[in-house]
C-alpha cells in the first residue's frame, strides 16, 4: 500500500498500489498540450461517450441478478484451454505472422521475427484487490515466463482487465519495452518500469521498436483505476506494422466512424484483434456488439472482407449481462453472412492468419443454452440473409 493526501482533509489515507499513480510534472504538462485533452479531461472522437450505465438501475439489476441469466454468463464446465508450450512458440511462423490469444484481450503477436504482447493479464482477478472482483473463468494458457523474450508490450488503456499490476511487475524484470497511451506510463513507473523503457504516445503518434512501427490510434472509451477517475490517462487502439505484415488491436472501444480513417491511413491489415464482448444496451458507446465488431473490421479493411478477424475481450471474465458464449455464436453467424474469415482459437492456441485458421465453435461443448439466437433477417426465398444495414441491428440492444 502507498499513501496519498486527501485534498479536503489533509490527512494521509491508504491507497492500494494497484491503483497506480496519477500523471504529474512534465508528463501532465504533455497531457495538457494534447489536442485531445480539453476542459480538464481527454475527449472521445465524435463527441461525448456515455461512460456510466444508462437506463434504469432497477432494470439492469433485474437482468444481472436473474438466476437463469447468471447461469448463462459462465461456462457449465472447464473451458478447453490449449496449453501453450515452448515448442509451440520456438518454431518461427512459416508465414511470418502468428497470433496466440491468451484470453480476454491478451494476444502474443509474432510478426516479422519480432514479438509483441498486447494487454497481458495473468492475474486471477481484474481488480485492485486479490480477494474481490471478476475472477478468471479459465487459467492462463502458459506461465508468463514460458512465452520467452518479448520485444514490446503494448497496453491499450489502464482498466484492470487490460493493465494488470502483477503482470507488469513481472515483465518489469525483463528487457522488454512498453508502448502505452499518454499518461499510462505513470502507473508503470510506479510499479518499477524504468522511464527509458517506456514509449508513451498520443493518438496518431508512432514509435519504432525492433524494426516495427507502432502507432497509437483513436478509440472510443474511457480510463481510470482509482476512486477518483480523473480522465488524465488516454485510451487507444494500436497499429503494428513490420516489414511484411501489419496488425490492428482495438483495445476497448465503442463503434465510431474513425475505423474507416484508421484503415485508410494504416491498412489493410493481415489480421485485426477486435473487442466484441462485454457489450450491453446499458453502455452502448464504449463496447461493441459482435455486429459492430464485424463492421469495424470491414471498415478497417476498406469496406470489404479481407484478412482475418480475431475476436477478443470475451470468454475469460464475466463483465456484462450477455451469455458467456454469445459473442462467439453471434460473431460466427455475422461473419459467415458477410463472407469474412474469423479465427476462433481456444485460449492459448497459436495460429497463422495466412495458414489454417481455427474455426471450430469449441465453446458449444461447455455453454449453457443462449437465451436468444442471432436475429438474422430472412430473404424473400426464406433463406437467411443479411445486408450491411442489417448488421447494425443484430446485437444486445
Amino acid at each position: 500500500m502507498a499513501g496519498f493526501r486527501s485534498p479536503s482533509s489533509g490527512l494521509r489515507t491508504p491507497r492500494p498500489a494497484a491503483f497506480g499513480a496519477d500523471p504529474t510534472g512534465e508528463r501532465m504538462a504533455r497531457i495538457r498540450r494534447s489536442p485531445h485533452f480539453r476542459d480538464g479531461v481527454f475527449q472521445n472522437p465524435g463527441g461525448t461517450a456515455r461512460t456510466r450505465p444508462s437506463g434504469s438501475a432497477r432494470e439492469f439489476a433485474k437482468i444481472y441478478f436473474d438466476r437463469e441469466s447468471r447461469l448463462r454468463r459462465a461456462p457449465r464446465g472447464p473451458i478447453p484451454v490449449h496449453a501453450t508450450t515452448l515448442a509451440d512458440l520456438a518454431r518461427p511462423p512459416a508465414t511470418g505472422l502468428r497470433l496466440t490469444w491468451m484470453g480476454h484481450s491478451g494476444v502474443l503477436a509474432e510478426i516479422d521475427d519480432r514479438r509483441v504482447l498486447f494487454d497481458p493479464v495473468w492475474g486471477e482477478r481484474c481488480s485492485p484487490f486479490p480477494f474481490a472482483g471478476p475472477k478468471r473463468l479459465h487459467p492462463a494458457p502458459a506461465p508468463l515466463a514460458a512465452l520467452g523474450p518479448v520485444d514490446v508490450v503494448v497496453i491499450s488503456h489502464d482498466h484492470y482487465d487490460h493493465l494488470d499490476m502483477p503482470t507488469i511487475k513481472a515483465l518489469a524484470g525483463t528487457d522488454t519495452l512498453f508502448a502505452v497511451p499518454l499518461g499510462v506510463g505513470a502507473h508503470l513507473e510506479h510499479w518499477g518500469v524504468p522511464a527509458d523503457r517506456l514509449r508513451e504516445l498520443d493518438w496518431h503518434e508512432s514509435t519504432r521498436v525492433a524494426g516495427l512501427t507502432l502507432t497509437a490510434a483513436p478509440a472510443r472509451h474511457f480510463c481510470g483505476r482509482g476512486l477518483r477517475n480523473t480522465q488524465h490517462t488516454l485510451w487507444a487502439s494500436w497499429v503494428v506494422a513490420g516489414e511484411e505484415h501489419r496488425v490492428y488491436h482495438s483495445g476497448d472501444t465503442g463503434y465510431f466512424d474513425g475505423f474507416r480513417d484508421i484503415g485508410a491511413a494504416h491498412g489493410p491489415f493481415d489480421a485485426t484483434m477486435i473487442q466484441l464482448g462485454a457489450y450491453s444496451r446499458f453502455w452502448p458507446d464504449i463496447h461493441m456488439t459482435p455486429a459492430e465488431g464485424l463492421r469495424a473490421h470491414l471498415d478497417l479493411q476498406g469496406g470489404a472482407p479481407a484478412g482475418v478477424l480475431l475476436p477478443i475481450h470475451w470468454g475469460t471474465f464475466n463483465l456484462a449481462p450477455h451469455a458467456w458464449a454469445e459473442p462467439g455464436e453471434w460473431t460466427k453467424d455475422a461473419a459467415e453472412e458477410a463472407g469474412q474469415a474469423v479465427a476462433f482459437p481456444r485460449p492459448g492456441e497459436p495460429f497463422e492468419p495466412a495458414g489454417e485458421v481455427p474455426v471450430e465453435a469449441w465453446w458449444r461443448a461447455v455453454s449453457e443454452p443462449i437465451a436468444h439466437v442471432w436475429r438474422r433477417p430472412r430473404s424473400a426465398e426464406g433463406a437467411p440473409g443479411t445486408s450491411r444495414g442489417d448488421l447494425d441491428l443484430a446485437g444486445e440492444r
